[in-house]
Protein backbone atom coordinates (compact mmCIF):
# COMPACT_ATOMS: atom_id res chain seq x y z
CA UNK A 1 0.00 0.00 0.00
CA UNK A 2 1.10 3.36 -0.54
CA UNK A 3 2.73 5.49 1.95
CA UNK A 4 1.60 9.13 3.15
CA UNK A 5 3.74 11.58 4.58
CA UNK A 6 2.42 12.98 8.44
CA UNK A 7 3.26 16.67 7.27
CA UNK A 8 0.51 16.11 4.04
CA UNK A 9 -1.86 14.15 6.52
CA UNK A 10 -1.73 17.13 8.89
CA UNK A 11 -1.88 19.87 5.97
CA UNK A 12 -5.04 18.50 4.55
CA UNK A 13 -6.73 17.42 8.58
CA UNK A 14 -8.44 20.82 8.40
CA UNK A 15 -10.06 20.47 5.17
CA UNK A 16 -10.88 16.63 5.83
CA UNK A 17 -12.67 17.62 8.87
CA UNK A 18 -14.33 20.68 7.42
CA UNK A 19 -15.99 18.58 4.36
CA UNK A 20 -17.06 15.56 6.52
CA UNK A 21 -21.06 15.32 5.88
CA UNK A 22 -22.34 16.36 9.22
CA UNK A 23 -26.22 14.81 8.85
CA UNK A 24 -23.31 10.85 8.68
CA UNK A 25 -21.87 11.98 11.57
CA UNK A 26 -25.17 12.81 13.32
CA UNK A 27 -26.26 9.50 12.29
CA UNK A 28 -23.47 7.44 13.39
CA UNK A 29 -23.73 8.99 16.68
CA UNK A 30 -27.46 7.65 17.39
CA UNK A 31 -26.76 4.49 15.98
CA UNK A 32 -23.34 3.76 18.54
CA UNK A 33 -25.15 5.51 21.38
CA UNK A 34 -27.83 2.40 20.92
CA UNK A 35 -24.88 -0.29 21.57
CA UNK A 36 -23.40 -1.74 24.63
CA UNK A 37 -19.46 -1.15 25.10
CA UNK A 38 -19.20 0.27 20.89
CA UNK A 39 -15.56 -0.17 19.45
CA UNK A 40 -14.53 1.79 16.84
CA UNK A 41 -11.68 0.12 14.44
CA UNK A 42 -10.15 2.80 12.24
CA UNK A 43 -8.27 1.47 9.62
CA UNK A 44 -5.72 3.46 7.84
CA UNK A 45 -5.74 5.56 10.41
CA UNK A 46 -2.76 7.58 9.62
CA UNK A 47 -1.63 10.17 12.66
CA UNK A 48 -5.26 9.78 14.47
CA UNK A 49 -7.13 12.54 12.28
CA UNK A 50 -10.21 10.30 11.64
CA UNK A 51 -10.52 10.18 15.66
CA UNK A 52 -9.89 13.62 16.60
CA UNK A 53 -12.50 14.55 14.18
CA UNK A 54 -15.30 12.46 15.76
CA UNK A 55 -14.44 11.62 19.46
CA UNK A 56 -16.41 14.86 20.48
CA UNK A 57 -19.25 14.18 18.24
CA UNK A 58 -19.63 10.58 19.80
CA UNK A 59 -20.94 9.00 22.73
CA UNK A 60 -18.37 8.86 25.39
CA UNK A 61 -18.67 5.20 25.77
CA UNK A 62 -17.09 4.47 22.37
CA UNK A 63 -13.48 2.63 22.47
CA UNK A 64 -11.35 2.90 19.51
CA UNK A 65 -8.64 0.71 17.87
CA UNK A 66 -6.49 3.00 15.47
CA UNK A 67 -4.88 0.73 12.95
CA UNK A 68 -2.53 0.98 10.73
CA UNK A 69 0.31 -0.67 8.14
CA UNK A 70 2.95 2.27 8.72
CA UNK A 71 5.08 2.08 12.58
CA UNK A 72 5.86 5.48 11.88
CA UNK A 73 2.52 6.77 11.03
CA UNK A 74 1.13 5.02 15.07
CA UNK A 75 4.05 6.27 16.85
CA UNK A 76 3.29 9.69 15.36
CA UNK A 77 -0.54 8.97 16.39
CA UNK A 78 0.60 7.99 19.69
CA UNK A 79 2.80 11.05 20.50
CA UNK A 80 -0.02 13.35 19.29
CA UNK A 81 -2.98 11.44 21.34
CA UNK A 82 -1.40 10.49 24.49
CA UNK A 83 -2.27 7.50 26.82
CA UNK A 84 -5.96 7.30 26.86
CA UNK A 85 -7.75 4.22 28.41
CA UNK A 86 -10.35 3.60 25.30
CA UNK A 87 -7.44 3.96 22.86
CA UNK A 88 -5.59 0.53 21.69
CA UNK A 89 -3.18 0.57 18.39
CA UNK A 90 -2.37 -2.07 16.30
CA UNK A 91 -0.07 -2.49 13.14
CA UNK A 92 -1.32 -4.80 10.67
CA UNK A 93 -1.06 -5.14 6.58
CA UNK A 94 -4.82 -3.67 5.17
CA UNK A 95 -4.15 -6.49 2.56
CA UNK A 96 -4.98 -8.59 5.05
CA UNK A 97 -9.07 -8.72 4.85
CA UNK A 98 -9.29 -11.67 6.99
CA UNK A 99 -6.69 -10.75 9.55
CA UNK A 100 -8.62 -7.60 10.66
CA UNK A 101 -9.52 -7.77 14.65
CA UNK A 102 -13.24 -7.31 13.76
CA UNK A 103 -14.15 -9.05 17.34
CA UNK A 104 -16.13 -6.65 19.23
CA UNK A 105 -16.09 -4.21 16.69
CA UNK A 106 -19.80 -1.73 16.42
CA UNK A 107 -17.78 0.04 13.54
CA UNK A 108 -15.00 0.52 11.19
CA UNK A 109 -14.02 3.67 10.14
CA UNK A 110 -11.99 5.18 7.10
CA UNK A 111 -10.96 8.03 5.91
CA UNK A 112 -9.93 8.72 2.40
CA UNK A 113 -9.07 5.41 1.95
CA UNK A 114 -11.38 3.43 -0.37
CA UNK A 115 -10.66 5.48 -3.84
CA UNK A 116 -7.03 3.34 -3.18
CA UNK A 117 -8.37 0.13 -2.95
CA UNK A 118 -9.27 -2.27 -5.29
CA UNK A 119 -12.80 -3.39 -6.28
CA UNK A 120 -11.57 -7.54 -4.88
CA UNK A 121 -10.69 -5.17 -1.51
CA UNK A 122 -14.19 -3.70 -1.05
CA UNK A 123 -15.87 -7.22 -1.63
CA UNK A 124 -13.60 -8.85 0.59
CA UNK A 125 -14.12 -6.21 3.10
CA UNK A 126 -17.96 -6.14 2.90
CA UNK A 127 -18.22 -9.89 3.01
CA UNK A 128 -16.31 -9.72 6.65
CA UNK A 129 -18.44 -6.83 8.13
CA UNK A 130 -20.99 -8.68 6.98
CA UNK A 131 -20.27 -11.49 8.68
CA UNK A 132 -19.66 -9.69 12.18
CA UNK A 133 -22.67 -7.41 11.79
CA UNK A 134 -20.33 -4.82 11.76
CA UNK A 135 -21.02 -1.61 10.03
CA UNK A 136 -18.98 1.09 7.86
CA UNK A 137 -18.38 4.54 8.02
CA UNK A 138 -15.96 5.44 4.66
CA UNK A 139 -15.50 8.92 4.57
CA UNK A 140 -13.55 11.33 2.24
CA UNK A 141 -13.74 9.34 -0.69
CA UNK A 142 -12.52 10.73 -4.32
CA UNK A 143 -15.82 10.92 -6.48
CA UNK A 144 -13.65 12.35 -9.27
CA UNK A 145 -14.84 16.53 -9.29
CA UNK A 146 -12.44 18.86 -9.09
CA UNK A 147 -12.80 22.33 -9.94
CA UNK A 148 -11.67 25.69 -10.27
CA UNK A 149 -13.59 29.01 -10.19
CA UNK A 150 -11.01 30.70 -12.25
CA UNK A 151 -9.80 28.10 -15.61
CA UNK A 152 -7.05 27.44 -17.58
CA UNK A 153 -6.83 25.82 -20.64
CA UNK A 154 -5.41 22.28 -19.55
CA UNK A 155 -7.94 22.02 -16.48
CA UNK A 156 -9.58 19.09 -18.41
CA UNK A 157 -6.82 16.86 -19.10
CA UNK A 158 -5.41 17.44 -15.72
CA UNK A 159 -8.39 15.99 -14.75
CA UNK A 160 -8.63 13.53 -16.85
CA UNK A 161 -5.21 12.01 -16.44
CA UNK A 162 -5.83 12.72 -12.85
CA UNK A 163 -8.73 10.26 -12.45
CA UNK A 164 -6.48 8.34 -15.10
CA UNK A 165 -3.83 8.25 -12.62
CA UNK A 166 -6.26 7.07 -9.50
CA UNK A 167 -6.98 3.68 -11.11
CA UNK A 168 -3.94 2.68 -11.45
CA UNK A 169 -2.29 0.20 -8.55
CA UNK A 170 -1.75 1.49 -5.33
CA UNK A 171 -0.93 -1.71 -3.61
CA UNK A 172 -4.41 -3.16 -3.09
CA UNK A 173 -4.59 -4.13 -6.89
CA UNK A 174 -6.31 -1.76 -9.54
CA UNK A 175 -7.86 1.14 -7.76
CA UNK A 176 -11.41 2.28 -7.73
CA UNK A 177 -10.29 5.97 -7.92
CA UNK A 178 -13.89 7.64 -8.49
CA UNK A 179 -15.59 4.63 -8.48
CA UNK A 180 -14.97 4.09 -4.32
CA UNK A 181 -17.99 5.04 -3.17
CA UNK A 182 -20.28 3.38 -5.75
CA UNK A 183 -18.67 0.18 -5.52
CA UNK A 184 -18.57 -0.15 -1.90
CA UNK A 185 -22.62 0.96 -2.43
CA UNK A 186 -23.10 -2.46 -4.71
CA UNK A 187 -21.00 -4.73 -2.33
CA UNK A 188 -22.94 -3.43 1.31
CA UNK A 189 -26.29 -3.28 -0.35
CA UNK A 190 -25.78 -6.95 -1.60
CA UNK A 191 -24.96 -7.59 2.19
CA UNK A 192 -28.11 -6.21 3.07
CA UNK A 193 -26.45 -3.28 5.03
CA UNK A 194 -28.63 -0.05 5.23
CA UNK A 195 -26.77 2.55 3.25
CA UNK A 196 -26.34 6.23 3.20
CA UNK A 197 -24.42 8.76 1.38
CA UNK A 198 -23.71 12.59 1.37
CA UNK A 199 -21.62 14.89 -0.31
CA UNK A 200 -18.21 15.99 1.23
CA UNK A 201 -16.11 18.46 -1.06
CA UNK A 202 -12.64 20.10 0.21
CA UNK A 203 -13.79 23.87 -0.81
CA UNK A 204 -10.20 25.35 -0.78
CA UNK A 205 -9.69 29.48 -0.88
CA UNK A 206 -7.29 31.85 0.08
CA UNK A 207 -7.19 30.95 3.46
CA UNK A 208 -6.09 27.15 3.05
CA UNK A 209 -3.37 28.49 0.09
CA UNK A 210 -0.55 26.49 2.02
CA UNK A 211 -3.18 23.39 1.41
CA UNK A 212 -3.51 24.23 -2.27
CA UNK A 213 0.26 24.79 -3.38
CA UNK A 214 0.97 21.03 -1.58
CA UNK A 215 -2.23 19.46 -3.50
CA UNK A 216 -1.12 20.95 -6.83
CA UNK A 217 2.69 20.46 -6.61
CA UNK A 218 1.34 16.33 -5.62
CA UNK A 219 -0.45 16.52 -8.85
CA UNK A 220 2.62 16.86 -11.05
CA UNK A 221 4.05 12.90 -10.65
CA UNK A 222 0.84 11.07 -11.62
CA UNK A 223 0.25 13.70 -14.22
CA UNK A 224 3.85 12.91 -15.36
CA UNK A 225 3.12 9.05 -15.40
CA UNK A 226 0.06 9.19 -17.48
CA UNK A 227 2.12 11.29 -19.82
CA UNK A 228 -0.42 12.76 -22.26
CA UNK A 229 1.35 16.63 -20.68
CA UNK A 230 4.69 16.94 -21.17
CA UNK A 231 6.76 18.05 -18.08
CA UNK A 232 6.63 21.92 -19.42
CA UNK A 233 3.15 22.00 -19.54
CA UNK A 234 2.39 20.40 -16.33
CA UNK A 235 4.78 22.92 -14.40
CA UNK A 236 3.88 25.73 -16.03
CA UNK A 237 -0.20 24.91 -15.39
CA UNK A 238 0.99 24.46 -11.68
CA UNK A 239 2.80 27.65 -11.77
CA UNK A 240 -0.67 29.79 -13.13
CA UNK A 241 -3.18 27.69 -10.88
CA UNK A 242 -0.83 28.56 -7.77
CA UNK A 243 -0.77 32.38 -9.06
CA UNK A 244 -4.19 32.38 -9.16
CA UNK A 245 -4.72 31.40 -5.84
CA UNK A 246 -4.54 34.52 -4.10
CA UNK A 247 -7.11 36.26 -6.65
CA UNK A 248 -10.65 37.43 -6.12
CA UNK A 249 -13.10 34.83 -5.81
CA UNK A 250 -10.77 31.88 -6.95
CA UNK A 251 -11.85 28.90 -5.22
CA UNK A 252 -11.08 24.94 -6.06
CA UNK A 253 -13.34 22.53 -5.11
CA UNK A 254 -12.39 18.46 -4.75
CA UNK A 255 -15.11 15.98 -4.88
CA UNK A 256 -15.65 13.30 -2.04
CA UNK A 257 -18.34 11.32 -0.81
CA UNK A 258 -18.80 9.74 2.91
CA UNK A 259 -20.66 6.60 3.45
CA UNK A 260 -22.77 4.93 6.62
CA UNK A 261 -23.16 1.06 6.02
CA UNK A 262 -25.17 -0.16 9.00
CA UNK A 263 -26.40 -3.93 9.70
CA UNK A 264 -29.97 -4.60 9.18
Amino acid sequence: MSGFDSTWLALREPADRAARAPVLVAQLSRHLATVNAPRVLDIGCGTGSTWRSLANALPDSVGWTLLDHDPALLDEAKKRMGERENIQFYQHDLTDVDGLPLKDVTLVTASALFDLCSDAFCAALSARLAMQSCGLYAALNYNGVMTWTLSLPLDAQVLADFNHHQRTDKGFGAALGPDATDCLHHHLAAHGFQLSCQSSPWRMDAGMKELQIAFLKGLRHPLIEIGNLSPAQIDQWILERISLIDARDSLCEVGHTDLIALPD
